[in-house]
């Protein structure tokens, strides 16, 4: 089986499903968008993940200047390293397995995102499936002791609404889910897209 056939045909599956139902997307945003379906399939997506004006610009940014990328639970960092391995090379750090302290009054991925982000002030934040560690992430933010290149923020939030509603207009670059369903697995594909998009960008521009 060709692999990559394959992957051409369900991605345009997908389009031929969303064609008469487009939001006003750039071609940027619509690919990310598409990946996550892709990986996911699951098409309200579509009308779920959500982009800052800057964050696109932002994240590219960030990728090329080899800024470091935080992650929430192991599953994302796995996933996203063999294809920095392959392009930008930037470190990444996982809060899950970060730190020996542990405070009961937060769970371990929380914890190890105040551990992380302290000398990383302007990393990738990415926070795929914790919500408590969300939650620490907007805290970090309004305090104004982190200054994220961008957040991604796709944890299911049912147990943190607010940290949805402060999304929407929040002061730092943003890519989330505008829903309480998300997870890991739609982190991975949006960095990974976002990856692509950059490294095919640096590419053609060389």
């Amino acid at each position: 089986m060709d692999i990559r056939f394959t992957n051409a045909s369900s991605l345009a599956s997908i389009d031929y499903q969303i064609e008469d139902n487009r939001r006003d997307l750039s071609p940027s945003q619509y690919e990310i968008i598409r990946q996550v379906i892709y990986h996911t399939a699951d098409f309200e997506y579509y009308s779920l993940l959500e982009f800052s004006e800057d964050a696109l610009t932002s994240g590219f940014n960030a990728l090329t200047g080899g800024l470091p990328i935080i992650v929430d639970v192991p599953a994302i960092q796995v996933t996203i390293v063999p294809k920095l391995q392959q392009t930008f090379h930037n470190p990444v750090y996982c809060c899950g397995t970060t730190g020996k302290e542990v405070d009961f009054s937060k769970t371990k991925a929380a914890f190890g995102l105040l551990s992380l982000a302290k000398d990383r002030p302007r990393s990738i934040f990415v926070i795929g499936q914790d919500g408590f560690a969300s939650s620490t992430l907007v805290e970090l933010i309004e305090n104004e002791e982190i200054f994220p290149s961008l957040a991604i923020v796709t944890a299911p939030l049912s147990i943190a609404p607010d940290v949805r509603e402060y999304l929407k207009s929040a002061s730092v670059p943003t890519i989330h889910v505008n829903s309480p369903k998300g997870g890991a697995t739609v982190a991975s594909a949006i960095v990974n897209g976002l990856i692509d998009l950059a490294w095919r960008a640096t590419i053609n521009n060389d």
